[in-house]
């Protein structure tokens, strides 16, 4: 099957331009995870070279109270029927609180709608189009490369602060793969390494209040093209939504007479509505990355399996990754 490179997806006519809607058959919305196939899988077996196995999911209500502002922390029950059980449950537990996977249907286009023309009444409670279910029965398995910015704009003099917006570009992406010496691959899971999370974590109320943004990828269809032409099947980050904030009000997607939201964070100008909604790219955020990173940086070696198994949710918007890389 030949895939189209993104300038052309620009100039379809038989569905929103820049999109991937019926590419992969008519009926199918896996978006990107088709670009993993069981043959990449297979390669992707071959890279485990030591057996060492990395955590990639920080636990839940570690990010209490929540980056969005909008997801209260869950409250974690345990119950015995008898001195010799025990069982357990969970309330307020928001599938996005914490190291999470976006589903195609945790983000809509503002003209065009949910990935591949899903009405918005499909998208509800109970119903399967765009669910997490149908991630969790793919499975994520493939070969997962570590693109480490922290060390890399160290090396290169301009140190990546967690606090500003640094708007990291398609060069940034080459350089940083360049340095470690590993080409990008169709159907690789990238995973960014900013140092956010951990600045986060350790910060004080009042630091956090005080920070003028945070690196991520900059809002450009440079970058769309980038993407999409290297056949990514997960961009996945250890910062709050992948991308840089504040957006690029140069970039081309805000949408001037867009109101803001009520409440929790806006959307306008973030490259989530293309990447999710009309290229069906599964994106990841706030990842754990320090210790791969460390370990990369000590062998060298940026390539490994990377598996994910999402919550087998019918119509879930979103799930924890329970993601796993194996160097």
């Amino acid at each position: 099957m030949k895939i189209p490179c993104y300038a052309e997806l620009l100039q379809r006519t038989d569905a929103p331009p820049g999109s991937s809607w019926g590419l992969f058959g008519p009926n199918n919305q896996l978006g990107t995870l088709n670009f993993l196939t069981p043959e990449r899988a297979i390669h992707a077996a071959s890279l485990v070279r030591t057996g060492r196995v990395f955590n990639l999911d920080y636990p839940i209500n570690a990010f209490v109270p929540s980056v969005s502002g909008t997801r209260p922390a869950a409250s974690h029950h345990i119950f015995s029927n008898n001195p010799n059980h025990r069982d357990d449950w969970l309330d307020s537990f928001y599938l996005q609180s914490t190291s999470q996977v976006d589903g195609l249907r945790h983000i809509r286009h503002p003209v065009h709608g949910f990935y591949g023309g899903i009405s918005d009444e499909r998208v509800d409670i109970g119903v399967p189009d765009l669910g997490m279910q149908l991630m969790a029965e793919k499975g994520i398995v493939g070969r997962g490369v570590l693109l480490d910015a922290v060390r890399y704009f160290a090396q290169t003099g301009e140190p990546l602060s967690p606090w500003t917006n640094r708007r990291i570009t398609v060069d940034d992406l080459e350089g940083i793969a360049a340095r470690a010496r590993t080409a990008i691959e169709p159907g690789d899971i990238l995973l960014l390494y900013t140092g956010w999370s951990e600045a986060w974590l350790s910060a004080t109320a009042d630091v956090r209040a005080a920070r003028k943004g945070s690196p991520g990828i900059g809002q450009s269809h440079e970058m769309l093209g980038w993407l999409w032409d290297h056949h990514i099947s997960v961009f996945a980050s250890d910062n709050g939504g992948l991308e840089a904030f504040p957006v690029d009000p140069n970039s081309g997607f805000v949408i001037p007479d867009e109101p803001p939201p009520p409440r929790g964070p806006s959307h306008n100008g973030m490259l989530h509505r293309q990447l999710i909604a009309l290229l069906g790219m599964v994106i990841g955020e706030l990842w754990k990355l320090d210790e791969l990173a460390a370990a990369c940086a000590a062998d060298g070696v940026y390539e490994f399996m990377l598996t994910a198994k999402p919550l087998n949710v019918i119509g879930g918007v979103g799930s924890p990754p329970n993601a796993l890389a194996i160097k």
